[in-house]
């Protein structure tokens, strides 16, 4: 075959991946930053990360409490993991409220503080009752729905402070919708509705559907396509997504503690499995690139290692770049596809253990996905998974450099 004939086809398909893209950013794009950009659902993507800043400060001060008192001192590690964790969430779901109502605010131009002072009140009154047992016992109750009692208790009193605010065309309109929403509240647990247990009662068949290898998938397709048209994929399906699977999580730790079998497969911390380096799984993709026959992407993998082995990887995906550019679509979204299914095979079919515990994506992924399983052998899956992505990116990389290699030669 002539050199002619192959650098015809390889154009073809360079040309083929750039017409999907540039279709994806025309059609699909816009619409999903438009819902994206919605002011509450915005504020709930922005609000979540800083409320893990308050799970990570309550569970180490509940754990250091309950290691002092000398509580369950012959029990193992993670069950004093699992009782400090539970308890973490209810202090998170708390937090939320807070910065939902003043990122809400901020975004839709409404009242900080009736939109603040509302949520507050209306999820203390979703909260589960009765207030029994000593604050610890009582959070560990709240983790259970408290990520969705927080969210709808924000979104109610956003909706009836904004049409309140608008109807009546003075800005403290904002504190009669406020009210309007804490009397809705009220009144529904004066009847005897337990709006916390309503929202267990529900997740369970949200639970169930999202505990399966398809909607797995679908999440990790719909994140990496929306990367590759530049949109922050898990910001964008974070107000959706990270609630039902967080609460799955909490469920398997509660099991944990019980001594009772995980019931999902499913949860937060699978993902650190199937993101090593970030979304796309770029962890080898920086390392191929530290070592390029290109100085500008050796530059580029050599300053983005580091920041890869903490899953961090926004500097490489615009800096290389990832986004945008029709020679890492394909590896981009495959690679994570791939390793979603050899992940969910191995911890569905038992070779792995389920993720008991909640771990931050921060933590380098052989560290974390061991924290997360308290499995040895999740080391070896997720060390395996960087490989297999490897082997994945390798001639895209090479095509793109000899693409770039021919570009600087002519």
């Amino acid at each position: 075959m002539s050199r002619s004939s192959v650098a015809s086809r390889r154009s073809s398909a360079d040309s083929s991946l750039g017409r999907a893209l540039a279709w994806f950013e025309a059609r699909i794009a816009p619409a999903i930053k438009r819902a994206g950009d919605l002011p509450f659902v915005a504020a709930v993507s922005a609000s979540l990360p800083w409320s893990f800043i308050a799970l990570a400060a309550a569970f180490a001060v509940v754990f250091a409490v309950q290691w002092r008192a000398g509580a369950a001192a012959a029990t193992s590690l993670g069950l004093k993991l699992a009782a400090a964790l539970l308890p973490a969430f209810g202090v998170m779901a708390a937090a939320l409220t807070v910065l939902l109502a003043l990122a809400y605010a901020k975004r839709a131009g409404v009242s900080r503080g009736a939109m603040t002072a509302g949520s507050a009140a209306c999820f203390a009154l979703a909260l589960p009752r009765p207030f029994a047992g000593n604050p610890i016992a009582y959070l560990h109750q709240v983790g259970a729905a408290g990520l969705f009692v927080a969210i709808l208790a924000c979104g109610l009193c956003a909706a009836s402070v904004l049409a309140a605010q608008r109807l009546t065309g003075v800005r403290a309109g904002a504190w009669i919708g406020a009210a309007i929403a804490v009397a809705i509240v009220a009144g529904t647990t004066a009847l005897g509705l337990s709006p916390a247990a309503a929202i267990v009662a529900a997740m369970q068949p949200i639970a169930h559907l999202g505990d399966s290898y398809l909607a797995l998938v679908i999440i990790v397709l719909v994140e990496t396509l929306l990367w590759t048209a530049g949109v922050h994929g898990p910001a964008v399906l974070a107000a959706v997504v990270t609630p039902v699977y967080l609460t799955m999580q909490t469920q398997n730790t509660h099991a944990y503690a019980a001594h009772a079998p995980l019931p999902y497969v499913v949860v937060v911390s699978l993902f650190l499995f199937v993101f090593p380096g970030g979304a796309g799984a770029t962890l080898p993709l920086a390392v191929m690139l530290a070592f390029s026959r290109v100085p500008r992407l050796r530059r580029i993998g050599r300053m983005t290692i580091v920041p890869g082995l903490f899953n961090i990887n926004d500097p490489l995906l615009v800096g290389a770049p990832v986004v945008f550019n029709p020679y890492f679509v394909i590896p981009f979204v495959g690679a994570p596809l791939v390793l979603a299914s050899s992940t969910y095979a191995a911890v569905a079919f038992g070779a792995v253990s389920r993720a008991a515990f909640y771990v931050p994506s921060s933590i380098p992924s052989p560290i974390a996905v061991y924290l997360a399983t308290l499995d040895v052998r999740a080391v070896g899956l997720v060390l395996a998974n960087i490989a297999i992505a490897a082997v994945i990116y390798y001639p895209f990389v090479r095509a793109y450099e000899r693409h770039l290699l021919q570009s600087t030669a002519a």
